[in-house]
C-alpha cells in the first residue's frame, strides 16, 4: 500500500511543481515580459501564435514538473521508512507543502533583490531588450526559485527523516 501512496504522492508532487510553474511565471511575465519573448519562448519552443500569457504558463510547466520528480525520489524515498501508509501519505503532504513554501518565499526574496539592485548585466546589451529592467528582475526571480527549491529539498528531506525518527521511537516506546 505504501508503494501506491509513494506514487501518488510523486504525482501529486509533479502536478504541485507545475502549477507553481505556471503561477510563478505569470508573476514573472508581468514583471520582465521580454524574458520570454527573448529568451524562454524559444527555449522551449512555443508557437508565435499562442497569446503569451498561455505561452508562459506552459514555458512554467515544462521548466518545473520535473522539479516534483526530482525532488520525490529522495523525500518520499525516506518515508518508506514511515509505518503505515496513511502516516507516509500526511507525511509527503506536507513535504510537498515545504517545498512549495520555500520555493515561494525564494522567487520573492530573489525578485525582491532584484527590485533592489535595479542594474541588468551588461551581457543583456546584446538581446536589443526594451527593457532589460524588468528581463533582469524575472530571470533573478527565476534563478532565486530553482535555489530555493533546492533547500526546499533540503528542509523537507529532513523533515522526513524526522518523521521517521520519530515513528520508531513511537513504536519503542508503545513496544511491551
Amino acid at each position: 500500500m505504501k508503494i501506491v501512496a509513494f506514487c501518488a504522492l510523486t504525482l501529486l508532487a509533479c502536478l504541485a511543481a507545475s502549477l507553481f510553474g505556471a503561477l510563478h511565471n505569470q508573476v514573472s511575465y508581468t514583471v520582465g515580459p521580454e524574458y520570454f519573448t527573448a529568451v524562454k519562448f524559444l527555449q522551449f519552443q512555443i508557437a508565435p501564435a499562442l497569446p503569451h500569457r498561455i505561452g508562459a504558463a506552459l514555458v512554467g510547466v515544462y521548466a518545473s514538473w520535473w522539479m516534483g520528480l526530482f525532488m520525490a525520489a529522495p523525500i518520499f524515498g525516506v518515508g518508506l521508512f514511515i509505518p503505515g501508509a496513511s502516516a507516509f501519505w500526511r507525511a509527503g503532504l506536507v513535504a510537498i507543502f515545504i517545498v512549495l513554501v520555500i520555493t515561494a518565499l525564494g522567487a520573492a526574496t530573489g525578485l525582491g533583490l532584484a527590485i533592489v539592485a535595479g542594474a541588468p548585466e551588461p551581457w543583456m546589451s546584446a538581446l536589443s531588450l526594451t527593457d532589460p529592467v524588468g528581463f533582469a528582475r524575472a530571470g533573478d526571480m527565476h534563478n532565486a526559485s530553482y535555489l530555493a527549491g533546492g533547500i526546499g529539498l533540503l528542509v523537507a528531506l529532513a523533515y522526513m527523516v524526522y518523521r521517521v525518527l520519530k515513528s520508531r521511537r513511537g513504536r519503542r516506546e508503545t513496544a511491551p
